[in-house]
């Protein structure tokens, strides 16, 4: 094979002392960067723990400026702080232990600053819900007011937002000035398969230095690429082995993992191509059973019940507070027109089991069948309360029913009609992971203005991934905003009609 030379990687300059962006064929390795000093370990070490020690001085010191700051708006007076510094160390190694176990605090996990604040917000409501717990138990829940308990919860949260965001830059930089050592990695594999990978994941970016790289020729040549790949990665001391090979090439990828046992380093099976399509695929293993997953379950059983219990509260709470207004109703649409007061209609729901959704009658027909339209703009089957009614959707509100059966939720995907469902299902092959959990009253496609008719492709497709992002990105402070943007935001009463 003729030498080759893999394309310059984008933003390598951005990084001191980056790799040079050469492969060097005939099965070989070539140095690609002078050798780092052995420390680059512990200074990582080092950079894990000052993060968490400076999490744990955050919250701390947001405890101790919630108690002062509420005790001096509500009573005048400056409260000493030792009661606070108390639960804040509390809750503090309830919240850093699980982090530290997550490997949140580890340099190349600080680095990327994307996707931290539903992961970091959860572990800090657990660590309070942790706290109140222990506060129950032991009878030590009267040391600290309610209040400033409260305006620490908030202020907190955003107190450890802010510092994961400085500390993330503090990582960039620190990186790029050299003050710590990225991790050596070492790539071994095809041409191409080493190409690809560089361009696809930017691995600098991830704090890691490609310190050597070997390109395998075939497998006629490969026990000779691969004596020299080694010889070349004792020179080069590793933290990481990357073997970038086709996962169907089997005997090529068991001949790199003997080989590359001997060097003490991290070896790492590149990822397949198929695993781009899904962010969040990660190894299970189920005792000996070692799989990669692909898709999670869209809520695991504890965020299950978290989100059932708020739906229980939120249902029940609003059932008392609407009850007048849920009468005037009523009276209004027996007033209004012959018929009964609520409609029937059937739906699919979790895993697209039919269920009966309740909502107030808006129409002059009671239409469940195959052949059912959705309501346009001047629809004469709609009355005039029921016009009102869909307008401010108040015509949603006996869902709250549906929600304490266990039928749908708070928040959710909004189920359709069923014939509807058949149809949309063969449109978009995605669509059927809607039923993957509860319907809701509302839901984040809504929020965004798609609902009503769908009368065009792109409707459709909208509304399919609003809902798409819901279930992938679900938390419980999205559920709380959707419902405050179904109250508040205009474009949640779009197209009602």
């Amino acid at each position: 094979m003729s030498q080759s030379r893999v394309k310059p990687r984008a933003g390598a300059h951005d990084l001191p002392a980056g790799p040079s962006r050469r492969w060097s064929g005939r099965g070989g390795a070539s140095r690609i960067d002078s050798m780092r000093p052995r420390s680059a370990v512990a200074m990582r070490v080092g950079f894990t723990a000052f993060v968490a020690l400076f999490d744990a001085v955050a919250i701390v010191a947001a405890a101790v400026l919630a108690t002062k700051i509420y005790h001096w708006l509500a009573y005048g007076y400056d409260a000493p702080a030792g009661r606070a510094v108390n639960l804040a160390l509390l809750i503090a190694g309830l919240y850093i232990g699980p982090t530290l176990l997550r490997g949140a605090y580890r340099f190349h996990n600080v680095l990327i600053k994307d996707d931290y604040i539903r992961p970091l917000l959860e572990h800090w409501l657990l660590a309070f819900l942790a706290a109140s717990v222990y506060a129950f138990v032991t009878k030590s829940g009267d040391e600290m007011s309610r209040g400033a308990t409260a305006l620490f919860f908030g202020g907190g949260g955003l107190t450890i937002l802010a510092v994961r965001r400085w500390t993330a830059g503090l990582a960039r930089k620190t990186l790029k000035s050299g003050a710590i050592f990225s991790r050596r990695a070492f790539l071994v594999g095809y041409e191409s398969d080493l190409a690809l990978f560089s361009e696809r994941y930017k691995p600098w970016s991830l704090g890691m230095d490609i310190v050597g790289a070997a390109v395998l020729r075939g497998q006629e040549t490969i026990e000779d690429d691969l004596r020299l790949a080694v010889a070349s990665a004792r020179i080069f001391r590793p933290d990481d082995v990357f073997i970038l090979l086709p996962w169907r090439d089997q005997s090529a990828i068991d001949a790199c993992v003997d080989a590359f046992m001997r060097i003490p380093a991290s070896i790492h099976l590149g990822p397949e191509r198929v695993l781009d399509k899904f962010a969040d695929a990660a190894i299970d293993k189920i005792g000996p059973i070692s799989s990669i997953r692909l898709v999670r379950r869209p809520l695991s059983p504890f965020e299950v019940l978290m989100k059932r219990a708020f739906d229980i509260v939120g249902a029940t709470f609003a059932l008392v507070l609407l009850s007048p207004l849920v009468l005037i109703v009523a009276s209004a649409i027996k007033i209004d027109s012959r018929g009964p007061v609520f409609f029937r209609q059937r739906r699919y729901g979790f895993n697209q089991e039919p269920f009966h959704i309740f909502k107030f009658r808006s129409m002059n027909l009671m239409e469940d069948h195959a052949g059912v339209r959705q309501a346009t703009r001047g629809d004469a089957r709609v009355t005039r309360v029921g016009r009102f009614i869909r307008r401010t959707n108040i015509d949603e509100l006996p869902q709250l029913i549906n929600v304490l059966l266990g039928q749908m939720s708070l928040v959710g995907p909004r189920p359709h009609i069923m014939a509807h469902d058949h149809l949309f299902g063969r449109a978009i092959a995605l669509a059927a992971r809607r039923h993957n959990v509860r319907p809701g009253i509302t839901g984040w496609a809504q929020v965004h203005g798609f609902r009503g008719e769908l009368d065009s492709d792109e409707k459709l497709r909208g509304r399919i991934e609003h809902d798409l992002y819901y279930i992938d990105n679900w938390s419980p402070w999205l559920d709380v905003r959707i419902l405050a943007l179904t109250l508040f935001s205009s474009k949640a009463y779009r197209n009602a009609y």
